[in-house]
C-alpha cells in the first residue's frame, strides 16, 4: 500500500498521504499545504479526500486552503460540527481512494469527534490504521481538552470514553496493522511518547501501558491522568481556528512579510502591545538583543513554545530573524495560529544598533568557568522538565520548568545573583529572555547546559531507582 508519512521534527506531528490509481487523500496536514499539492501531482492524482482525526489543539491544519486549492472534500468523524463545508462521516463509513479503502472508526475519548481510519489496500488486506491522537507510539492521547469547551466534559469522563474506544475498536484489530499517529516524542498531546513513529498494533498491546489486556477502567483512567501536567494555554485557540476556519496562509504571509527600518520598528514598537520576538541562534541573542525583546530560536522546538510562553494567538509580533528565514518564521508561527505579525527588522539587530538605538545582552559563561564560581552557596536555576531534573540535577538547584515560568515568577530568586541552566542551552536562554523582560536582570546563563556541566567537577544529585538499593 502506498502511504508516506510526511513528519515535521519542531512539531512532532505526523501527516499522512495516500495515492491509488489517480486519486490521494492527505490526513491531518500542516498549515502549509503545497508540499502535498507537489505529491498529488507528481503522482498525477486529484486530491479526493482530507481526512481529519480530530480538531486539533497543538497546530492549525491546512484543510481549508487543501480543499480550496484541489477541490478535496473535508471529512471530520462523528459529532464533529465545524463552522464550514465538511463530510461528517458515519461511525464504520467507507470511502474509496482508488483501489484502496478508508474506514471510519470513531474513537471518542481524546476529544469527542476523535476518529481513526483503518486502511484496506488493493487485494482487500488491511494495512493500517491512521489513529490520530487516540493513540500514540507507547502513549494514549490527553483527554483534558474538551473541559475549555464544555464543563460536562471532565477528563474522567473522557478518560473512560477512551478505555472503551481503544478496547472496543483498535485491539481487536489485527496485531499486524501498522499504527500511523499524529505525534510522537516531544508533544504535548500525550505525556509517555516514544521518539519512534511507527510500529505494529500487536507490539503497542505487548508495551503501551494503556493497552494492557488485563486492565480496568479505573485502572485506565488513574494511570492516564497520572502526572499529566497542564495543556499550553494556546491549545484551545487551536481548536477554535480550527473549528470556526481563518485567513489563508497566502494572505498571512503577504500582510506579515514587511521589512520595518529600525524608526519605523522602533515606533512600531512603542505605540503598539508587540512582542518583540527574537528567532536567532541563542549565542547571538545573548550577544547583543533589543532590551525586553524575547528570544525563542527558529532552530529549536520554535512554534509550540511560542504557543506555551506567549499564549495568546492574537498577540502583535514584531520579528528579529536571520538574513533569509522571515518568510521561514512567519510560516512557523503560522502554524500554531500566531498570524498578527506587524513586520520584521530589517538589517536586524546590527541596524538597530548603527541607528543609535540601546542594546541589551545576557550575562553568559562556560561551563568550566561556572566550575570556577560554583559554591554551596550559589544559588542554581533549572528551567528543565521535572522528569530530567528528578533525575539528575546540580545539588541544592531550583526546578522551575520553563513552561511554567510565567505563572512561577515568585518562585524566581528576587535579589540576589544567580546561575541559570537547562539541557543544553537553547531554554535557559529563552527563559533569561522572559526574566529580563520582567526585570530580572541578576541571572547568569551557563552554556550547553547541564550537558556541559557534567564535563566538570560540579556535584550533581542522580536519581536511584528504590530497586537498586540494597
Amino acid at each position: 500500500m502506498k502511504i508516506e508519512q510526511i513528519y515535521t521534527g519542531c512539531m512532532a506531528q505526523a501527516a499522512y498521504y495516500i495515492e491509488s490509481n489517480g486519486e490521494a487523500a492527505i490526513f491531518d496536514p500542516l498549515r502549509e499545504v503545497q508540499p502535498y499539492i507537489d505529491k498529488a501531482n507528481k503522482d498525477k492524482a486529484a486530491v479526493k479526500y482530507i481526512f481529519e482525526t480530530h480538531f486539533h489543539a497543538d497546530f492549525v491544519s491546512g484543510h481549508l486552503d487543501l480543499a480550496r486549492k484541489t477541490g478535496g472534500k473535508i471529512v471530520y468523524g462523528p459529532t464533529a460540527n465545524p463552522q464550514f463545508e465538511a463530510m461528517i462521516a458515519r461511525d464504520q463509513q467507507e470511502f474509496k481512494i482508488g483501489f484502496y479503502t478508508v474506514k471510519a472508526l470513531h474513537t471518542p475519548g481524546h476529544t469527542l469527534e476523535s476518529t481513526c481510519y483503518l486502511l484496506t489496500d488493493e487485494n482487500g488486506k488491511q494495512h493500517g490504521i491512521i489513529t490520530g491522537d487516540t493513540l500514540f507510539i507507547g502513549d494514549v492521547g490527553r483527554p483534558d481538552l474538551a473541559q475549555e469547551f464544555s464543563s460536562d466534559l471532565t477528563q474522567e469522563k473522557l478518560a473512560s470514553y477512551l478505555f472503551d474506544s481503544l478496547r472496543q475498536k483498535i485491539m481487536p484489530l489485527a496485531d499486524d496493522l501498522i499504527v500511523y499517529p499524529t505525534h510522537g516524542a516531544g508533544s504535548a498531546c500525550g505525556k509517555n511518547m516514544s521518539k519512534e513513529t511507527t510500529d505494529t498494533l500487536g507490539n503497542q498491546k505487548k508495551t503501551n501501558y494503556a493497552l494492557r489486556a488485563d486492565m480496568t477502567r479505573e485502572e485506565f483512567v488513574a494511570e492516564l491522568l497520572d502526572g499529566l501536567g497542564l495543556p499550553p494555554t494556546y491549545f484551545p485557540q487551536n481548536v477554535l481556528m480550527n473549528i470556526q476556519g481563518y485567513e489563508s496562509l497566502e494572505v498571512i504571509m503577504e500582510k506579515s512579510n514587511l521589512a520595518l527600518a529600525p524608526k519605523q520598528f522602533e515606533i512600531l514598537a512603542n505605540q503598539s502591545d508587540a512582542v518583540i520576538l527574537d528567532v536567532r541562534h541563542e549565542d547571538d541573542f545573548a550577544k547583543s538583543h533589543i532590551p525586553k525583546s524575547i528570544f525563542i530560536g527558529i532552530h529549536g522546538n520554535f512554534a509550540p513554545w511560542v504557543g506555551a510562553l506567549l499564549g495568546n494567538v492574537r498577540q502583535p509580533l514584531l520579528l528579529i530573524a536571520p538574513e533569509g528565514m522571515v518568510q521561514e518564521t512567519i510560516m512557523r508561527l503560522s502554524r500554531v495560529g500566531f498570524d498578527h505579525v506587524l513586520g520584521y527588522l530589517e538589517g536586524g539587530v546590527s541596524a538597530w544598533e548603527m541607528a543609535g538605538f540601546e542594546i541589551d545582552s545576557v550575562t553568559s559563561i562556560s561551563p568550566e568557568q561556572f566550575n570556577c564560581e560554583f559554591s554551596e552557596k550559589s544559588v542554581v536555576v533549572d528551567a528543565r522538565k521535572p522528569s530530567e531534573f528528578k533525575a539528575e540535577h546540580v545539588e541544592n538547584a531550583i526546578n522551575i520548568p520553563l513552561d511554567t515560568i510565567n505563572a512561577h515568577f515568585d518562585s524566581v530568586p528576587q535579589t540576589e545573583t544567580f546561575y541559570l541552566h537547562c539541557l543544553g542551552g537553547y531554554r535557559s536562554v529563552i527563559m533569561a529572555s522572559i526574566l529580563k523582560s520582567r526585570g530580572f536582570h541578576q541571572v547568569i546563563n551557563v552554556e550547553k547546559g547541564i550537558n556541559g556541566i557534567k564535563n566538570t567537577a560540579v556535584p550533581l544529585t542522580h536519581f536511584v531507582c528504590p530497586d537498586a538499593v540494597k
